[in-house]
């Protein structure tokens, strides 16, 4: 596969061709200035059990204005119960119970989300989801308990953070369990909550801390059988359980350098999905907020070639004609992100989209912003054409623009796709106090 960005890949400029795909890309986009705009995607959306939202980056205010909208019309017209994010499963978790009325209600929305402390915080604790969490909290309080809306994390990061809320558990709970969870914190207790210093004392001494947090899984799984579906916290403890395990399992992997542990990260998050879905039983229905390449279905991109799966695709093969996909895409604007892993956010520069890739054909196409919904036919010059699509992660170098692109089929990546030419910078609730402790993300193929 030819790397996307050498100006002589496969999304290279091929001439006539070029006025046929900017044909198409016209002819399937509607004008976004209002939410009465997402008219046509509400329409495809509003059937689905299933609805995946995008961004193609964590720190841009239109994706999540506008994913947040969407959303909102899919709760208030079409009863959409739950929302996943990638976050973490304690911090969501608090943001559950507070907007369904359960907890923390002394608060608002900002002062909740200074909670958040991994780095990067600014991916939840922002204006955008300061708002969108006051109005959910609001249109909850209105409705009976069990039509609310929860709000849950599916990432796999929260190691220490699942153990500690696994002891408040057993010890309110199930206190005679507690030697098994005592025995797996004792385990990581010479990492000093750091999971590079994990990840690099098993590469350098194969000795794990595996069977002890699978060990405590299985406890748990005893004491809460039976009680999930009914009890919160109980379904809180499990899913703790489990992304310890499966924590665990991604930093003793990732040190390796291949892709199994991206596949892990969205293996355990579509998973997670799942498990949400069945607590809320089985006529919910959800929203999935996560970027780019977690939701568009990685078999239509270079991720494919690597061996590597995501949320999209994996949704789409357990809930085949239930599920609706959208993804986000600019040419050029401003963003907030990193130097480097754990170092405090910027507002950078992103600048014009590389010639030949898909943001450079849809700026050419179109001069407003819009939101294009592919339908059934999925043929045609545009949809089946592969190029480059532009991925920016917390962490972004605009310098090297050339190797944030990922080669994509948008016709099967995604069923929608939200434009916009110029987008601005997330707003951040508070910066980075100090240097963070990053996670050893792993990243697809131009990302």
């Amino acid at each position: 596969m030819t790397a996307a960005g050498t100006g002589a890949g496969p999304w290279a400029e091929r001439g006539a061709e070029r006025g046929a795909e900017t044909a198409q890309i016209r002819s399937l986009a509607h004008s976004l200035a209002t939410a009465d705009d997402l008219e046509p995607l509400v329409r495809l959306a509003a059937p689905a059990r299933f609805v995946c939202l995008g961004e193609a980056s964590h720190g841009t205010q239109e994706y999540y204005h506008w994913r947040a909208l969407l959303s909102r019309r899919l709760i208030e017209e079409y009863g959409f119960t739950w929302i996943g994010v990638e976050g973490d499963w304690p911090d969501c978790w608090r943001i559950n119970r507070w907007v369904r009325g359960e907890a923390g209600q002394e608060m608002d929305a900002r002062q909740l989300l200074a909670g958040f402390e991994r780095w990067p915080t600014w991916m939840w604790a922002n204006h955008e989801v300061a708002g969108f969490l006051t109005w959910l909290r609001e249109w909850n309080l209105r409705l009976p308990e069990h039509q609310r809306t929860g709000f849950y994390g599916l990432d796999v990061y929260s190691l220490w953070d699942s153990l500690r809320e696994i002891f408040a558990w057993l010890e309110a709970n199930a206190s005679e369990a507690l030697p098994a969870a005592l025995h797996a914190w004792h385990c990581f207790i010479p990492f000093r909550e750091d999971p590079q210093r994990y990840a690099l004392s098993n590469r350098l001494v194969p000795q794990s801390c595996e069977a002890d947090v699978v060990a405590l899984l299985a406890e748990v799984r005893r004491r809460t059988l039976g009680r999930m579906q009914d009890d919160p916290a109980a379904f809180d403890a499990i899913q703790n359980a489990i992304v310890a395990t499966n924590a665990e399992r991604y930093y003793r992997t990732m040190v390796r350098g291949d892709q199994q542990s991206w596949n892990i990260r969205d293996q355990h998050m579509s998973d997670t999905i799942e498990r949400i879905a069945r607590h809320h039983g089985p006529g919910s229905r959800g929203l999935v907020w996560a970027h780019n390449t977690h939701v568009g279905d990685a078999r239509a991109t270079d991720m494919a070639h690597d061996g590597m799966l995501n949320i999209g695709q994996l949704v789409r093969q357990r809930h085949p004609g239930e599920v609706v996909l959208a993804g986000f895409a600019s040419f050029a604007g401003s963003v907030t992100a990193a130097e480097s892993w754990g170092s405090p956010e910027w507002v950078m520069e992103v600048p014009a989209a590389v010639h030949g890739s898909h943001e450079d054909l849809l700026n050419e196409a179109l001069g407003e912003p819009a939101v294009m919904v592919f339908g059934a036919d999925r043929t045609g010059p545009w949809l089946t054409s592969w190029r480059g699509h532009r991925a920016i992660g917390v962490v972004y170098n605009p310098h090297r623009e050339r190797g944030n692109y990922v080669p994509t089929r948008m016709g099967e990546r995604y069923d929608a796709l939200f434009w916009h030419p110029r987008t601005e910078a997330l707003r951040p609730l508070h910066h980075e106090y100090q240097p963070g402790e990053p996670e050893l993300e792993t990243e697809p193929t131009g990302f």
